[in-house]
């Protein structure tokens, strides 16, 4: 990946993280954040996987819709 796409990558999901509220509900607690997603990741390498990913993107998808980011 070229230099210039790694960047609006990591711009994106910084907005992500941001858009959920997730900056605000942690106080900005990058300790806790990244705790979060590593919580996340442990979920994805699990027996939970498939569950996890149809539900989150489901939520992802609608809550999208719901803010006219679709």
């Amino acid at each position: 990946m070229k230099r210039r796409e790694r960047t609006r990558q990591l711009i994106e999901l910084g907005g992500l993280v941001a858009k959920a509220g997730v900056v605000e509900l942690t106080g900005d607690d990058r300790a806790v954040i990244y705790g979060l997603l590593v919580d996340a990741a442990a979920t994805l390498r699990g027996e939970q996987r498939e569950q996890a990913l149809t539900l989150w993107r489901r939520r992802g998808k609608r809550t999208f819709q719901e803010s006219g980011d679709a």
